[in-house]
């Protein structure tokens, strides 16, 4: 018999213990249970370590607290209000660090932008977290077949989300390419999070230039804030400048 490895990622201690508990009642189950997205990324990588990598997630789409070192799905300015980021921040962590793991994300209650946001950032899955235990086995079956699980209701919903989505990213990557190719590094280093001081150290110009340069970045992105800029950049799929063991050579001297 081939069995699944479930982790259940809830930080509601009951709700976590009483799911794991109604899952391992399966003969095809194994279940476990994580109370935060650090700790669910902990059990992730102890299972891989070990050669017994965990098939589907189980994650609360209102999970607490941040998860070091991963970026958002979508710019915390556009979400935070709704608490979304932590959650959809988690499904993106995973889905780069093993695309194998299939994730369902459980919520209270059907929401279409919040579901659209799960599928974009990479869940396979979108169920109520009072659906039966019948129903969750057959979304998670169904996941590992690579299919697509979402509740009839909000199938017209997620669609329109997810083409105004498209719509929204088509005008971003369009502003963005407008853009000199000095401008795109300095919008790449605003999305990393760096101050005027910061990239102006970084691309060797002084701070009025790089002054200049935002002010014409924000000016040709029709934008108002560094915010803003950073939220249209991540649409167009702009990523961030990589601060990571950079090392930049310079007149012959490694700087």
């Amino acid at each position: 018999m081939v069995r699944i490895r479930v982790l259940v990622v809830d930080d509601h201690r009951i709700f976590a213990e009483s799911l794991a508990a109604a899952l391992a009642a399966e003969p095809d189950v194994d279940v476990s249970a994580a109370g935060s997205g650090p700790a669910a990324l902990r059990s992730l990588e102890r299972a891989a370590a070990e050669g017994r990598r965990f098939d589907v997630l189980l994650v609360d789409a209102d999970l607490g607290g941040s998860v070091p070192g991963v970026r958002p799905a979508v710019p915390v300015q556009e979400v935070g209000e709704d608490g979304l980021v932590d959650g959809i921040s988690l499904v993106v962590g995973v889905r780069s660090a093993q695309p194998a793991v299939r994730i369902v994300v459980l919520a209270e209650k059907d929401d279409p932008r919040r579901a659209a946001l799960a599928l974009q950032a990479g869940a396979s899955g979108w169920v109520a977290k009072d659906c039966s235990l019948s129903r969750l086995l057959t979304v998670i079956r169904g996941v590992l077949r690579d299919e697509t699980h979402l509740p009839p209701a909000l199938l017209t919903g997620v669609l329109r989300e997810l083409t105004a989505a498209r719509k929204h990213r088509t005008e971003s990557e369009r502003l963005v390419e407008s853009l000199t190719p000095r401008e795109r590094e300095v919008l790449r280093c605003m999305v990393a999070g760096l101050g005027r001081k910061a990239v102006a150290e970084r691309l060797f110009l002084s701070p009025h230039t790089v002054r200049t340069h935002m002010q014409n970045v924000l000016g040709k992105l029709g934008v108002h804030s560094t915010l803003a800029a950073v939220a249209l950049a991540r649409r167009a799929g702009v990523g961030p400048v990589d601060l990571a063991g950079d090392v930049v050579e310079r007149g012959g001297q490694l700087a």
